[in-house]
Protein backbone atom coordinates (compact mmCIF):
# COMPACT_ATOMS: atom_id res chain seq x y z
CA UNK A 1 0.00 0.00 0.00
CA UNK A 2 1.57 3.25 -1.11
CA UNK A 3 -0.42 5.47 1.21
CA UNK A 4 -0.40 5.83 5.00
CA UNK A 5 -2.47 8.03 7.32
CA UNK A 6 0.67 9.90 8.38
CA UNK A 7 1.41 10.71 4.74
CA UNK A 8 -2.13 12.05 4.31
CA UNK A 9 -1.77 14.35 7.31
CA UNK A 10 1.69 15.45 6.20
CA UNK A 11 0.21 16.35 2.82
CA UNK A 12 -2.42 18.49 4.55
CA UNK A 13 0.17 20.21 6.75
CA UNK A 14 2.30 20.95 3.71
CA UNK A 15 -0.64 22.76 2.13
CA UNK A 16 -1.15 24.78 5.32
CA UNK A 17 2.51 25.79 5.35
CA UNK A 18 2.35 26.86 1.71
CA UNK A 19 -0.76 28.95 2.35
CA UNK A 20 0.90 30.63 5.34
CA UNK A 21 3.99 31.40 3.28
CA UNK A 22 1.78 32.72 0.48
CA UNK A 23 0.28 35.40 2.70
CA UNK A 24 -3.04 35.68 0.84
CA UNK A 25 -6.42 34.87 2.38
CA UNK A 26 -6.72 31.06 2.34
CA UNK A 27 -9.74 29.25 0.95
CA UNK A 28 -10.24 25.79 2.45
CA UNK A 29 -12.27 23.28 0.43
CA UNK A 30 -14.12 20.48 2.22
CA UNK A 31 -15.31 17.54 0.12
CA UNK A 32 -18.24 15.29 0.98
CA UNK A 33 -18.88 11.57 0.87
CA UNK A 34 -17.79 9.53 -2.17
CA UNK A 35 -15.30 12.16 -3.36
CA UNK A 36 -11.66 13.09 -2.69
CA UNK A 37 -9.90 16.49 -2.35
CA UNK A 38 -8.88 16.19 -6.01
CA UNK A 39 -12.51 16.87 -6.89
CA UNK A 40 -11.76 20.54 -6.03
CA UNK A 41 -8.68 21.00 -8.21
CA UNK A 42 -10.40 23.08 -10.89
CA UNK A 43 -12.03 25.21 -8.20
CA UNK A 44 -8.64 25.77 -6.58
CA UNK A 45 -7.32 27.15 -9.86
CA UNK A 46 -10.22 29.62 -10.14
CA UNK A 47 -9.82 30.87 -6.57
CA UNK A 48 -6.03 31.04 -6.92
CA UNK A 49 -6.36 33.18 -10.03
CA UNK A 50 -8.78 35.45 -8.16
CA UNK A 51 -6.24 36.07 -5.39
CA UNK A 52 -6.87 33.42 -2.73
CA UNK A 53 -4.49 30.74 -1.43
CA UNK A 54 -6.31 27.41 -1.96
CA UNK A 55 -6.03 24.56 0.55
CA UNK A 56 -7.56 21.15 -0.27
CA UNK A 57 -7.26 18.95 2.81
CA UNK A 58 -8.58 15.43 2.93
CA UNK A 59 -10.74 13.74 5.48
CA UNK A 60 -8.52 11.79 7.89
CA UNK A 61 -6.56 9.09 6.02
CA UNK A 62 -7.83 10.06 2.54
CA UNK A 63 -5.83 8.35 -0.21
CA UNK A 64 -4.27 10.57 -2.83
CA UNK A 65 -5.93 9.10 -5.91
CA UNK A 66 -9.22 7.48 -6.91
CA UNK A 67 -7.35 4.31 -7.91
CA UNK A 68 -5.76 4.06 -4.45
CA UNK A 69 -9.10 4.75 -2.79
CA UNK A 70 -10.87 2.00 -4.71
CA UNK A 71 -8.01 -0.41 -4.04
CA UNK A 72 -8.08 0.25 -0.27
CA UNK A 73 -11.67 1.10 0.72
CA UNK A 74 -11.01 0.12 4.33
CA UNK A 75 -9.20 3.41 5.02
CA UNK A 76 -12.53 5.27 4.83
CA UNK A 77 -14.32 3.20 7.46
CA UNK A 78 -15.16 4.56 10.90
CA UNK A 79 -14.97 8.30 10.18
CA UNK A 80 -17.56 10.34 12.09
CA UNK A 81 -18.79 13.86 11.41
CA UNK A 82 -17.23 15.06 14.66
CA UNK A 83 -13.87 13.48 13.86
CA UNK A 84 -13.78 15.06 10.41
CA UNK A 85 -14.87 18.48 11.71
CA UNK A 86 -12.17 18.33 14.39
CA UNK A 87 -9.59 17.39 11.75
CA UNK A 88 -10.45 20.39 9.58
CA UNK A 89 -10.74 22.68 12.61
CA UNK A 90 -7.27 21.68 13.76
CA UNK A 91 -5.82 22.40 10.33
CA UNK A 92 -7.59 25.76 10.06
CA UNK A 93 -6.24 26.83 13.45
CA UNK A 94 -2.73 26.38 12.02
CA UNK A 95 -3.41 28.97 9.31
CA UNK A 96 -2.06 32.47 9.99
CA UNK A 97 -5.16 34.04 8.44
CA UNK A 98 -8.78 33.05 8.95
CA UNK A 99 -9.93 31.37 5.71
CA UNK A 100 -12.95 31.30 3.50
CA UNK A 101 -14.39 27.77 3.78
CA UNK A 102 -16.24 26.09 0.90
CA UNK A 103 -17.84 22.67 1.31
CA UNK A 104 -20.09 20.29 -0.62
CA UNK A 105 -22.66 17.83 0.75
CA UNK A 106 -21.31 16.50 4.09
CA UNK A 107 -18.48 18.95 3.48
CA UNK A 108 -21.16 21.64 3.46
CA UNK A 109 -22.36 20.45 6.86
CA UNK A 110 -18.78 20.49 8.17
CA UNK A 111 -18.34 23.98 6.69
CA UNK A 112 -21.27 25.18 8.78
CA UNK A 113 -19.92 23.47 11.91
CA UNK A 114 -16.58 25.26 11.40
CA UNK A 115 -18.29 28.60 10.72
CA UNK A 116 -20.29 28.14 13.92
CA UNK A 117 -16.97 27.78 15.76
CA UNK A 118 -15.86 31.15 14.40
CA UNK A 119 -13.20 29.61 12.14
CA UNK A 120 -14.31 31.13 8.81
CA UNK A 121 -14.16 34.66 7.45
CA UNK A 122 -16.94 33.62 5.10
CA UNK A 123 -18.35 30.26 4.11
CA UNK A 124 -20.19 28.61 1.25
CA UNK A 125 -22.17 25.41 1.84
CA UNK A 126 -23.15 23.67 -1.42
CA UNK A 127 -26.05 21.19 -1.25
CA UNK A 128 -25.17 20.75 2.45
CA UNK A 129 -26.13 17.65 4.39
CA UNK A 130 -28.66 18.54 7.10
CA UNK A 131 -27.58 19.50 10.59
CA UNK A 132 -29.47 18.70 13.79
CA UNK A 133 -32.78 20.58 13.77
CA UNK A 134 -33.24 20.52 10.00
CA UNK A 135 -36.45 18.51 9.73
CA UNK A 136 -37.49 17.93 6.08
CA UNK A 137 -36.77 14.41 4.86
CA UNK A 138 -37.76 14.17 1.18
CA UNK A 139 -38.26 10.74 -0.37
CA UNK A 140 -35.44 11.33 -2.86
CA UNK A 141 -33.03 11.91 0.05
CA UNK A 142 -34.12 8.67 1.69
CA UNK A 143 -33.63 6.78 -1.57
CA UNK A 144 -30.17 8.32 -2.07
CA UNK A 145 -29.15 7.45 1.51
CA UNK A 146 -30.55 3.92 1.29
CA UNK A 147 -27.33 2.77 -0.37
CA UNK A 148 -25.87 2.97 3.14
CA UNK A 149 -28.80 3.01 5.57
CA UNK A 150 -30.45 -0.16 4.23
CA UNK A 151 -27.84 -2.25 6.07
CA UNK A 152 -27.09 -1.37 9.73
CA UNK A 153 -23.71 -3.09 9.42
CA UNK A 154 -22.65 -0.28 7.10
CA UNK A 155 -22.30 2.00 10.14
CA UNK A 156 -18.75 0.71 10.63
CA UNK A 157 -17.93 0.09 6.98
CA UNK A 158 -16.71 1.95 3.95
CA UNK A 159 -19.45 1.79 1.32
CA UNK A 160 -18.93 2.29 -2.43
CA UNK A 161 -21.78 3.39 -4.68
CA UNK A 162 -22.75 1.26 -7.64
CA UNK A 163 -22.99 3.19 -10.90
CA UNK A 164 -26.80 3.07 -10.68
CA UNK A 165 -26.71 4.53 -7.15
CA UNK A 166 -24.28 7.24 -8.26
CA UNK A 167 -26.46 8.03 -11.26
CA UNK A 168 -29.46 8.62 -8.98
CA UNK A 169 -27.81 10.40 -6.06
CA UNK A 170 -25.16 12.47 -7.88
CA UNK A 171 -25.45 12.44 -11.65
CA UNK A 172 -29.21 12.56 -12.36
CA UNK A 173 -29.00 15.96 -14.10
CA UNK A 174 -26.36 15.06 -16.70
CA UNK A 175 -26.48 12.69 -19.66
CA UNK A 176 -25.50 9.04 -19.52
CA UNK A 177 -22.07 9.53 -21.08
CA UNK A 178 -21.09 12.23 -18.62
CA UNK A 179 -22.55 10.33 -15.68
CA UNK A 180 -20.36 7.32 -16.45
CA UNK A 181 -17.29 9.53 -16.88
CA UNK A 182 -17.94 11.28 -13.55
CA UNK A 183 -18.34 7.91 -11.82
CA UNK A 184 -15.07 6.63 -13.27
CA UNK A 185 -13.16 9.86 -12.57
CA UNK A 186 -14.37 10.84 -9.11
CA UNK A 187 -16.34 8.17 -7.20
CA UNK A 188 -14.67 6.48 -4.23
CA UNK A 189 -15.95 4.55 -1.19
CA UNK A 190 -17.19 6.53 1.81
CA UNK A 191 -17.71 5.91 5.52
CA UNK A 192 -21.25 4.87 6.40
CA UNK A 193 -21.21 6.45 9.86
CA UNK A 194 -21.97 10.09 8.86
CA UNK A 195 -25.20 9.08 7.11
CA UNK A 196 -26.37 7.15 10.17
CA UNK A 197 -25.44 10.15 12.33
CA UNK A 198 -27.50 12.49 10.15
CA UNK A 199 -30.43 10.07 10.09
CA UNK A 200 -30.83 10.03 13.89
CA UNK A 201 -29.56 13.54 14.67
CA UNK A 202 -32.96 14.97 15.58
CA UNK A 203 -33.40 12.27 18.22
CA UNK A 204 -29.95 12.79 19.74
CA UNK A 205 -29.33 15.96 21.77
CA UNK A 206 -25.58 15.26 21.67
CA UNK A 207 -25.47 14.77 17.90
CA UNK A 208 -22.13 15.54 16.23
CA UNK A 209 -24.14 17.18 13.42
CA UNK A 210 -25.05 20.12 15.67
CA UNK A 211 -24.29 23.57 14.24
CA UNK A 212 -24.06 26.78 16.26
CA UNK A 213 -26.10 28.97 13.95
CA UNK A 214 -26.24 31.99 16.25
CA UNK A 215 -22.58 32.63 17.13
CA UNK A 216 -21.67 36.29 16.68
CA UNK A 217 -18.50 35.55 14.68
CA UNK A 218 -19.98 33.03 12.26
CA UNK A 219 -19.24 35.30 9.29
CA UNK A 220 -21.21 35.62 6.04
CA UNK A 221 -22.71 32.35 4.80
CA UNK A 222 -24.01 31.39 1.36
CA UNK A 223 -25.98 28.19 0.81
CA UNK A 224 -26.06 26.95 -2.80
CA UNK A 225 -28.77 24.49 -3.83
CA UNK A 226 -28.93 22.50 -7.06
CA UNK A 227 -32.49 22.61 -8.38
CA UNK A 228 -32.57 18.91 -9.34
CA UNK A 229 -30.53 17.53 -6.44
CA UNK A 230 -31.95 14.20 -5.23
CA UNK A 231 -29.61 13.86 -2.25
CA UNK A 232 -30.02 17.35 -0.73
CA UNK A 233 -33.12 18.85 -2.37
CA UNK A 234 -34.25 22.46 -1.95
CA UNK A 235 -36.43 21.51 1.05
CA UNK A 236 -33.31 20.58 3.07
CA UNK A 237 -31.12 23.45 1.83
CA UNK A 238 -33.87 26.00 2.48
CA UNK A 239 -34.58 24.63 5.96
CA UNK A 240 -30.86 25.01 6.75
CA UNK A 241 -31.00 28.58 5.40
CA UNK A 242 -34.02 29.46 7.54
CA UNK A 243 -32.21 28.32 10.68
CA UNK A 244 -28.99 30.12 9.72
CA UNK A 245 -30.73 33.39 8.84
CA UNK A 246 -31.77 33.80 12.48
CA UNK A 247 -28.17 34.88 13.10
CA UNK A 248 -28.50 38.65 13.58
CA UNK A 249 -24.75 39.29 13.39
CA UNK A 250 -23.94 37.90 9.95
CA UNK A 251 -25.18 37.88 6.37
CA UNK A 252 -26.99 34.70 5.32
CA UNK A 253 -27.93 34.08 1.67
CA UNK A 254 -29.24 31.21 -0.43
CA UNK A 255 -29.21 30.71 -4.19
CA UNK A 256 -30.62 27.93 -6.35
CA UNK A 257 -28.69 26.89 -9.47
CA UNK A 258 -31.21 25.83 -12.14
CA UNK A 259 -31.08 22.38 -13.67
CA UNK A 260 -28.30 21.05 -11.44
CA UNK A 261 -27.96 17.84 -9.44
CA UNK A 262 -25.67 16.80 -6.60
CA UNK A 263 -22.70 16.53 -8.99
CA UNK A 264 -22.80 20.30 -9.53
CA UNK A 265 -19.27 20.84 -8.16
CA UNK A 266 -17.68 18.32 -10.57
CA UNK A 267 -19.84 18.09 -13.70
CA UNK A 268 -19.81 20.19 -16.87
CA UNK A 269 -21.45 23.15 -15.13
CA UNK A 270 -18.98 23.34 -12.22
CA UNK A 271 -17.67 26.75 -13.27
CA UNK A 272 -21.02 28.50 -12.76
CA UNK A 273 -21.15 27.14 -9.21
CA UNK A 274 -17.52 28.06 -8.56
CA UNK A 275 -18.09 31.59 -9.83
CA UNK A 276 -21.18 31.94 -7.62
CA UNK A 277 -19.11 30.95 -4.58
CA UNK A 278 -16.18 33.13 -5.63
CA UNK A 279 -18.36 36.21 -6.17
CA UNK A 280 -19.75 35.80 -2.65
CA UNK A 281 -16.25 35.41 -1.18
CA UNK A 282 -14.91 38.46 -3.03
CA UNK A 283 -17.91 40.55 -1.97
CA UNK A 284 -17.54 39.75 1.71
CA UNK A 285 -13.80 39.12 2.12
CA UNK A 286 -11.85 40.10 -0.95
CA UNK A 287 -8.52 38.36 -1.56
CA UNK A 288 -6.46 41.18 -0.07
CA UNK A 289 -8.66 41.82 2.96
CA UNK A 290 -9.31 40.14 6.28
Amino acid sequence: MSHTPSQAYARDLDQIERANADGRVPVVFVHGLWLLPTSWERWAGVFDEAGFAPVLPGWPDDPETVDEANAHPEVFAGKSVGQVADHFGGLIRKLHRKPVVVGHSFGGLITQILAGQGLAQASVAIDPAPFRGVLPLPLSSLRAASAVLANPANYHRAVPLTYEQFRYSFANAVDETEARELYKTFAVPAPGEPLFQAAVANFNPWAETRVDTLTADRGPLLIISGEKDHTVPWAIANASYKKQMKNQEAVTEIVEIPGRGHSLTIDNGWREVADTALTFALRHVGPGNG
